[in-house]
C-alpha cells in the first residue's frame, strides 16, 4: 500500500514536497512514478524516477520546477515542488511498476500499484 503525504494549500508562487512510502514493497527495487489528476481532467503523467534513482524523466508542464528523488536510508521518495501555479493544483498520486519497460512509464496504465492521493492547491 503506497501512501502519499505532504499536499495541502499553498500560495502561487510556493513550494511544498511530497513524500511516498510503503508498507508492503521495498520501494527502491522499482521505478516510481508521481501522477495527477484535477476535476474534470484525465490523470497526467508528472515524474518517474529508475530505481537506483539515476535516471529521472518529467512532464512538460513541470519540467524545471519539480524534482523527483529517492531517500535509500529511508526507503521512500519524494517530489519538490517549486515554483507552483494554480495550474498545479490536483490530487498527487505516487504509483509503483513491477515489469514495465522505461519507455512506457509515463503511462498510467503501466504502474501496476496507486496511493491513495493527496491534495494539493495552489491559490492565493
Amino acid at each position: 500500500q503506497l501512501v502519499e503525504s505532504g499536499g495541502g494549500l499553498v500560495q502561487p508562487g510556493g513550494s511544498l514536497r511530497l513524500s511516498c512510502t510503503d508498507s508492503g514493497f521495498t520501494l527502491e527495487n522499482y521505478p516510481i512514478g508521481w501522477f495527477r489528476q484535477a476535476p474534470g481532467k484525465e490523470r497526467e503523467f508528472v515524474a518517474v524516477i529508475s530505481v537506483r534513482g539515476a535516471v529521472t524523466l518529467y512532464g512538460d508542464s513541470v519540467k524545471g520546477r519539480f524534482t523527483i528523488s529517492r531517500d535509500f536510508a529511508k526507503d521512500a521518495m519524494y517530489l519538490q515542488m517549486d515554483s507552483l501555479r494554480p495550474e498545479d493544483t490536483a490530487v498527487y498520486y505516487c504509483a509503483l511498476d513491477l515489469n514495465d519497460p522505461w519507455s512506457q512509464l509515463h503511462l498510467a496504465s503501466s504502474y501496476d500499484v496507486w496511493g491513495g492521493g493527496t491534495q494539493v492547491t495552489v491559490s492565493s
